[in-house]
């Protein structure tokens, strides 16, 4: 797959939004110049990527989160700084898109007080780690059962279900997915 960098998406100049909704809100591996909370809409927060590296292996793939069409978001909106950017850009690129099954897309991000034009991550739903809806069941059996180069499936899911509630963000698909797998460990 041609791999796209961020810097060909993102061509304005001037400090850009960018929105978090997995890792990234609490493992960003950089410093951003402000950050807010944050929704976006029509985009939902689902586990529909096959994790086979990082929370899960070919013989045992885990999920990891990704941005789908439809419903809302909460998150995070992060300001890079226009000095920043190149540096944050290759960083990001390196992490989120080698793969190819994020497109980064610009989108309008709610924030408490006014919108900002942003951009985020979303999923491709026709790369072969893309693995649709599947049952609250399954999705549980599969986080609980994998693990990867960064850890446990069901790490990545408490942490970011930890980040969100410390930020005042409930995420109930998250806390009841969190549930059901904590239920069967």
């Amino acid at each position: 797959m041609t791999e796209i960098h961020l810097k060909s998406v993102i061509d304005e100049m001037g400090d850009i939004w960018f929105f978090a909704y997995g890792s990234l809100m609490w493992n960003p591996g950089f410093n951003a110049k402000e950050t807010r909370k944050a929704k976006l809409k029509g985009w939902q927060r689902r586990f529909c990527v096959s994790s086979e590296t990082y929370r899960g292996t070919r013989d045992q793939p885990g999920l990891s989160l990704g941005l789908d069409a439809g419903g809302d978001c909460q998150g995070l909106a992060m300001c890079i700084a226009e000095t920043d950017r190149e540096r944050i850009f290759d960083y990001l690129n390196n992490r989120e898109m080698l793969e190819g099954i994020y497109s980064c897309v610009p989108v309008e991000i709610e924030l408490d007080d006014h919108t900002v034009k942003g951009y985020t991550l979303v999923v491709n739903r026709d790369h072969a780690l893309y693995v649709g809806e599947i049952s609250m069941e399954k999705t549980a059996e599969r986080i609980l059962h994998a693990s990867g180069k960064k850890g446990s499936n069901r790490d990545y899911l408490a942490a970011t279900v930890k980040h969100l509630d410390g930020q005042g963000l409930n995420d109930k698909m998250l806390k009841t997915l969190l549930s059901l797998v904590n239920q069967n460990m």
